[in-house]
């Protein structure tokens, strides 16, 4: 089953500093090697600065993110489980950082080019 981790951040709450983006950076590339040795991994994007999008809705159109916590990026993973998709969320270190949050979502439908 493929599963979305979404990878939320509350800019009102994160404050960084270097060594710990550094750490994340590692915890990530970490997740990343095993997700694919496993042959978990599908895809990965890292989306720009919330502050660069666009928002339209049903009361017009404006700057910034849709709310206060946006996704910094995702993994799209194909697994065997729930919890497995679980347990590969928890190895990123963004379930451990105030203002970061890992979200798990299943997809229901698959269109594109592995169609």
């Amino acid at each position: 089953m493929k599963y979305l981790l979404i990878l939320q951040v509350d800019a009102e709450v994160l404050e960084l500093t270097e060594a710990e983006r550094a750490s994340v950076r590692a915890g990530r590339d970490e997740f990343r090697r095993i997700a694919e040795e496993a042959g978990e991994m599908i895809s990965s994007h890292a989306l720009a600065d919330p502050t660069t999008s666009t928002v339209i809705s049903s009361r017009g159109i404006r700057p910034g993110p849709f709310r206060a916590a946006s996704v910094g990026g995702y993994y799209l993973v194909d697994v065997e489980s729930k919890a497995r998709a679980i347990e590969l969320a928890d190895l990123l270190p963004d379930t451990r950082i105030d203002g970061l949050a890992v979200e798990i979502r299943p997809i229901m439908l698959t269109a594109g080019a592995d169609y």
